[in-house]
């Protein structure tokens, strides 16, 4: 084999090491994350005590605005969404982009993976 084809391969072999090694969604650094930045507001239970958001329990795959006596929004009751977790990943990091007219007094997770272990945190909510 020529020299340039072991040199073709060994580069793939190493952009597929570093694309394997990249870091997967931490659900336990997620709940951290979690406690520190959204608990204020949401409760991650079925039977917590009401707080200012709605409860996040079972939120992956919940349509927006559906939790039978919270007052929603009418950005949320109207922005007919299912949280997904990408669709949880776009609002995490700009919530009032991408609903407008919620009242989630929220700037964003900006930090890409802070986000991604919240939402891998909330996928476990069930």
């Amino acid at each position: 084999m020529p020299k340039y084809d072991w040199l073709a391969m060994g580069a793939a072999a190493a952009l597929m090491l570093s694309a394997s090694a990249a870091r997967a969604a931490d659900a336990a650094e997620g709940e951290k994350v979690f406690k520190r930045v959204c608990s204020a507001c949401h409760n991650p239970t079925a039977e917590g005590p009401k707080k200012l958001g709605p409860p996040l329990f079972g939120v992956v795959g919940r349509h927006s605005g559906s939790i039978e006596g919270f007052r929603y929004s009418a950005g949320n009751k109207n922005a007919n969404l299912t949280w997904t977790p990408e669709v949880l990943d776009k609002y995490l990091v700009d919530p009032k982009a991408t609903v407008p007219g919620t009242t989630m007094a929220f700037a964003g997770l900006k930090k890409d993976d802070e986000r991604q272990n919240v939402v891998a945190y909330l996928q476990t909510l069930k």
